[in-house]
């Protein structure tokens, strides 16, 4: 028992020791009349008295520590901030070299959303659902964006990404395309594995893979496989969604079905941006030519 006692109160003079040693002093620091060290800039105590507990030792009571002064408290909470940027940045960096994004929605964010009279409904959705994507993930709660070719259901789908991974939410935004390539691959196990570790997962272009009987239980199983982890996905398609409510083939009816449990869904009507685009630059184009 003295033993332990002898190596305990070695332990704390070690550290006493250390918190005792004398500050550097700046220029302008200075000592008190209590024979402290001051802070030259902001005048608080970079040293204090504590008084050690009663029979700790018994050669001292009382004992000077270094202390931060105000100084020293602004200087270590900007440090603090200044690396938890850093970690977040990181993460952020972490989560984004995973999310399997293409390249050309790296950079959708609201910020650059063109809002028309037919996208404005999609708009509002989907800054509502980045806003409450804590409930949307209690609630297993998606979306299914659809309407014609070319009208800003995969960019408004890769705003929600950025955005959420923008706040270290990890997403994976990818398509059923290329998640079958990979299935074929083999490790089909694991891919789905990797899907369902985002907290959201983005399906593009339903409907656009082949239409065989292994495609379609694939993407079936895909679907299937998330929402039996509880987690939420939001899809884009173009097509129709009677189309989708009122097919008759089983194959479909099944897909289907299983994502209208869970994803709400949003139309984006309206001519293709592509085709208004290439209209303009015609135009553009004409004018220079014809003068």
């Amino acid at each position: 028992m003295q033993e332990t006692r002898e190596a305990a109160q070695g332990a704390i003079s070690d550290i006493l020791q250390k918190a005792a040693q004398d500050p550097e002093m700046a220029e302008g620091d200075f000592r008190g009349e209590d024979g402290l060290i001051y802070c030259g800039k902001c005048g608080k105590k970079k040293q204090s008295m504590i008084t050690l507990p009663e029979g700790l030792f018994k050669d001292r009571q009382t004992v000077i520590v270094r202390a931060m002064c105000d100084c020293q408290k602004k200087e270590e909470a900007k440090r603090k901030a200044e690396e938890e940027y850093r970690e977040k940045m990181q993460r952020i960096d972490r989560i984004r070299s995973m999310s399997l994004m293409d390249s050309k929605y790296k950079g959708a964010k609201f910020s650059g959303y063109t809002e028309t009279q037919n996208n404005g409904k999609a708009l509002q959705t989907a800054r509502k659902y980045v806003q409450s994507f804590k409930d949307m993930l209690a609630e297993n709660q998606g979306l299914i964006f659809y309407g014609p070719v070319g009208t800003g259901k995969s960019f408004t789908a890769a705003c929600i990404a950025n955005e959420l991974m923008d706040q270290c939410v990890p997403v994976v935004m990818t398509s059923f395309v290329k998640i079958l390539q990979n299935i074929q691959n083999g490790e089909e196990e694991r891919i789905l594995a990797t899907l369902n570790e985002a907290k959201l997962l983005i399906l593009d272009d339903l409907g656009t893979e082949r239409n065989t009987d292994y495609a379609l239980e694939k993407v079936y199983n895909i679907i299937d496989s998330r929402s039996r982890a509880a987690m939420p996905m939001i899809l884009t398609t173009n097509l129709d969604l009677q189309e989708m409510m009122s097919t008759e083939d089983i194959r479909y009816r099944r897909i289907y079905d299983r994502i209208f449990e869970t994803c709400y869904p949003v139309n984006i009507p309206g001519e293709s941006f592509r085709r208004q685009s290439a209209a303009q630059r015609f135009d553009r184009m004409q004018k220079l030519m014809e003068g």
